[in-house]
This record gives structure tokens, C-alpha cells and sequence, in this order.
């Protein structure tokens, strides 16, 4: 039986560039979750029949939501639900999904790299029929619905087994609890050689795979450890919690330090790696060498071709505006496209569907390509295995091959989390409102050459999307980026990227830090930092 509940709207729905993020306490009021699910299935057209897709990172509230989203679904008229055994889906995992079985779109719960409990950070997203994040008019129409809404459909049924795979009817719509990872380890099979990775962890090669109490635990002892044989012992934290095991989901130097210091200690592995709360971001760590992700995204690009999926090459390079330019010169090289996009996989979207791109990556640890329509921690960390089982040199030695041919982008990113929002907008403000007096003015030793606040025209669909960042460029090619982020549920996150490119990096190898220590003091000096939003230095610096 179908009830139809009256309710009321809520005035924070508004989902980000990331869907609908808040604290668990918020989504367990009486009715949000259901207003949300709702106002995303109101603003749809044409998915009577169809299939959808269910999953989450297996967070804290994701198996009650999960159970909840079912029952909307049949009561609103999809056909099947395809949901992972115990509510378990990777964020790349479910894009694949919806892909593969041409499903109408896809519910991600997750709230990605965010904490999880009950108190913690709790999320939902809607994918679309490509298997990508919604767009913005999608987002937008699903905003302006949820401030009207006044009832949502929900079957009146039992709880759908999910700790058992299998088909069940829920009314006249089918649910099939299916296993979560074994359409995406067959797609990682088509796409990387995985004879050649075999051969190489039989050679002696090492790697330690951190999962971090998170959702890419069973798809990396499964592909990692059962299909490509590494030792038992490869992954750790691999099974996922509703907490994350108290810890922090996040694959950077500071939540994943633990993995950080081993493989800079004498006890190092051969390679290391993490993935964060829903599978999408990615850790990559040689032997005494961290690979920041801008680098990560150019060496990829560059050796793609190693990989059995992409071995015609690749046809264009996709990068968000603050990461940095070292893919640029790769797709130089390779005579394609390069696109600088806005901060957000949904950007990406349109360039892979329009065979445009095939490589996207972003500084946030994000890097994927054209075989889903999200970033993929796990894809890049088996791109890496790849290139590390064909090339037979250790990370370091790629890295550096990599810098000497085309130069080494000194690059980092500095956050400033949970700050006075009103502080940390007023500062953007501020420096908005400058932006035309700028121009030939010195910080210290440097002269700002141009500055400006990002704008993009999507070449696909024409499409502008405005005030993505304060670019402040230098003589020489460096450069500062401001930008405040959506992704966290508290307080606002202010984002400084720097930048500093030397062509010839053998000689001048020195401490990032200190290569971009006159970069730091121009942030500061432009924008009276400190006492702007009262921190005396970053929260992560990556």
C-alpha cells in the first residue's frame, strides 16, 4: 500500500556541489530525508519502470536512509532498485551501475571525506542517467521544490533484507540486493593488465593499502589481495564502519598520517595507498616519495597508454582551475585538448560524454577517467600498479623522470577549516572587490600580472558558471588562488592553492614549502590573513 505523509518544508536543503550535507542529528528530524528523496523523484521526469540504483559508503544512518529511499522508489513508480549488499556501494561503483544496467539514475549516500557517527556527517546525492552527479539545473529545481513540498509517497512495507543477495517484490517494483563489487572489479580488469600486476607483486614487490575503516575495504582486498595476489596482509582498516573507526575518512597528509610516516620510515613498503569515506579520492605514497595529486593526474596522463583500456591513448585532459598546470604540458606533448574547469566532478561530465576528455583530475585527490562519471580512489591506485608493473622503476624514480622532461610544478594547498564564515566570505569579498587595482602591484619581491575571479563557458553545452575562485597571477608563471569550499557541514573552509612552476627542477630540488615561501607571504599580505580569520596557520597543508 502506497501512503501519501504530509509534511512540511525545510529551509536547508539546498544541496551543494556534493548533494545535501549535514550533521546526522539534522537528517534524523522527522521527514528531511524523505522531503529531499522526494523533492529529487517530484523534479523527474519519465523513470516510471526504470531502474535505480541505491548505495551508500556505510556510514552511520546509511542502511535506515537506504531503507527509506526503497520504499519512495516503489511508491513513486520505479520498475527495480538495485541496492548493495548492506547498503555498500563506492561513489565510482554505483556510477558504473547506473551505467552498465542504463539505469534512469542513481541515490549515493555518503557525505564522501567527512566524518561518520552519530553526531558526525551524514549525506545524499542524485546521479543522473550517466552515471554522473546531477547537474546544477537538476540541483537548483530540486532546491526550489523542497521549499514547497508538502507530501511525500512511501510504501507501507516490511524492511527489504539487505545482508542477503537475491530478488524480492516490494509491490509491483523489483529489488535486487546485488554484490557491490564485482561489476567494478570486472570493469578494473578490462581496463588495467592484470597479468602484469600479478607478475609484479610475484617479483617481491610490496604495497600497503590503507581503506580507512571506509567503503573501498572489500573492493581492495577482493581486486588488491584475491585477483592480483598480493599478500593477506595488503590492506588495512579494510572493513567498513559506521564511524569509520572513529577516525577521519580522509586521504591527506594529516588523517592518513599513520600511512605517511611508514613509507617514509626504513619499513616501507614498495608502494602506498588510500582511498577515503565513498571510494572516490585517492593517497598515492612511494617509497620516501608523496605524490601530490596534481603531479598524480600528469604522471597518469602521461603513461595512460600502458594500461591495456587506454592503449589507443587518450583523447583530451580535464583539470579543476585550482589544480595545477602540470598536465597542461603533458597534453601539450601529446597534441589533445586540456580543459580547466570549476571545482566539481559534475563539470567533468559533459567532456567525457562528449569524448572530449579522458583523463580528469583534481588537486583534492580526486582523478578518474571515461570508464565512470565520478572520480575513482581505487581506478587511480590501480592506474599506478599499471604503470609501476610495465616501467619496473620504483615511484620516486617515475616522479623524477616525469619532472625532468617536463618540468615540476612546486605546488600546495593550504585549508583553513571550520573559520568564521562571515570572516572567510568577507575576505573573498574583499579581494573580489580589488581585483581590477591589482595589477602591477608588489608583494614583497613578486608583481602580480593579472587577477581575476574564475569563470567557465562549458564548450559542450555553452552553459557559465562565475565566481569560482580569486586568481592572483605573478611574473614568472606563480600564481595564489582563494577559494572557500562546500564540503564540510560546519563553519566555512578556505582554500589557498600555490603555486610556482621551475623547468628545470634537477636544479633547483628543494622543500615545496620553501620554494613557495615568498607565495605564502603574498596570500598573506594581500589579504591580512591571520586577522581576517584569526588562525595563525592552516589546519592541513597539503
Amino acid at each position: 500500500m502506497i501512503k501519501t505523509v504530509k509534511t512540511k518544508p525545510f529551509d536547508d536543503q539546498k544541496p551543494g556541489t556534493s548533494g545535501l550535507r549535514k550533521k546526522v542529528p539534522v537528517f534524523r528530524q522527522e521527514n528531511y530525508a524523505e522531503n529531499f528523496i522526494q523533492s529529487v523523484f517530484d523534479c523527474l521526469e519519465g523513470f516510471e519502470g526504470k531502474t535505480l540504483v541505491i548505495g551508500g559508503d556505510g556510514r552511520f544512518l546509511n542502511r535506515e536512509v537506504i531503507q527509506i529511499a526503497i520504499k519512495m522508489a516503489a511508491a513513486n513508480g520505479f520498475g527495480r532498485v538495485l541496492v548493495g549488499e548492506c547498503g555498500i556501494l563506492s561513489t565510482p561503483a554505483a556510477s558504473h551501475l547506473i551505467r552498465k544496467n542504463a539505469a534512469f539514475g542513481g541515490l549515493v549516500l555518503s557525505a564522501s571525506h567527512n566524518p561518520g557517527g552519530p553526531n558526525e556527517d551524514f549525506g545524499i546525492k542524485y546521479n543522473i542517467g550517466n552515471g554522473g552527479p546531477a547537474p546544477e539545473k537538476v540541483t537548483n529545481a530540486v532546491f526550489a521544490r523542497s521549499q514547497v513540498i508538502d507530501r511525500y509517497l512511501i510504501a507501507d512495507a516490511p524492511d527489504v533484507d539487505l545482508d542477503k543477495q537475491g530478488k524480492s517484490k516490494l509491490g509491483d517494483m523489483v529489488v535486487e540486493v546485488i554484490d557491490p563489487v564485482a561489476d567494478y572489479a570486472a570493469l578494473m580488469e578490462e581496463l588495467f593488465d592484470f597479468d602484469a600486476i600479478r607478475e609484479l607483486f610475484k617479483s617481491g614487490f610490496k604495497m600497503v593499502f590503507d581503506a580507512m575503516y571506509a567503503v573501498t575495504g572489500p573492493y581492495a582486498h577482493e581486486i588488491i589481495e584475491e585477483r592480483l595476489g598480493a599478500i593477506p596482509v595488503t590492506v588495512r582498516n579494510g572493513v567498513p564502519l559506521p564511524d569509520f573507526g572513529g577516525h577521519h575518512p580522509d586521504p591527506n597528509l594529516v588523517h592518513a598520517r599513520d600511512l605517511y610516516e611508514f613509507m617514509m620510515s626504513h619499513e616501507a613498503t614498495d608502494f602506498g595507498a588510500a582511498s577515503d569515506g565513498d571510494g572516490d579520492r585517492n593517497l598515492v605514497i612511494g617509497r620516501g616519495m608523496f605524490v601530490t595529486p596534481s603531479d598524480s593526474l600528469a604522471v597518469i596522463a602521461a603513461n595512460a597508454h600502458l594500461a591495456p583500456g587506454y592503449k589507443d591513448g587518450i583523447k583530451g585532459i580535464a583539470r579543476s582551475m585550482p589544480t595545477s598546470a602540470a598536465a597542461d604540458r603533458v597534453a601539450e606533448k601529446l597534441g589533445i585538448g586540456i580543459y580547466e574547469t570549476p571545482t566539481g566532478w559534475k563539470f567533468f561530465g559533459n567532456l567525457l560524454d562528449a569524448e572530449m576528455a579522458t583523463i580528469c583530475g583534481e588537486e583534492s585527490a580526486g582523478t578518474g577517467s571515461s570508464h565512470v562519471r565520478e572520480k575513482d580512489g581505487l581506478w587511480a591506485v590501480l592506474m599506478w600498479l599499471n604503470i609501476l608493473a610495465v616501467r619496473r622503476q620504483s615511484v620516486a624514480e617515475i616522479v623524477r623522470e616525469h619532472w625532468r622532461e617536463y618540468g615540476r610544478n612546486y605546488y600546495s594547498r593550504h585549508d583553513y577549516e571550520g573559520v568564521d564564515a562571515k570572516a572567510a566570505e568577507a575576505l573573498i569579498e574583499s579581494l573580489r572587490d580589488r581585483l581590477a587595482e591589482l595589477p602591477g602591484t608588489e608583494c614583497g619581491d613578486l608583481m602580480i600580472t593579472s587577477a581575476d575571479d574564475f569563470s567557465y563557458i562549458d564548450p559542450v553545452d555553452g552553459s557559465t558558471t562565475r565566481n569560482q575562485g580569486i586568481r592572483i597571477n605573478f611574473e614568472g608563471g606563480a600564481r595564489v588562488v582563494f577559494r572557500l569550499s562546500g564540503t564540510g557541514t560546519s563553519g566555512a573552509t578556505l582554500r589557498i592553492y600555490l603555486e610556482r612552476f621551475e623547468p628545470d627542477p634537477g636544479q633547483h630540488d628543494i622543500e615545496t614549502q620553501d620554494a613557495l615561501a615568498d607565495l605564502i607571504d603574498a596570500a598573506e599580505m594581500l589579504t591580512d590573513l591571520r586577522a581576517c580569520i584569526d588562525r595563525d596557520a592552516p589546519s592541513v597543508i597539503t
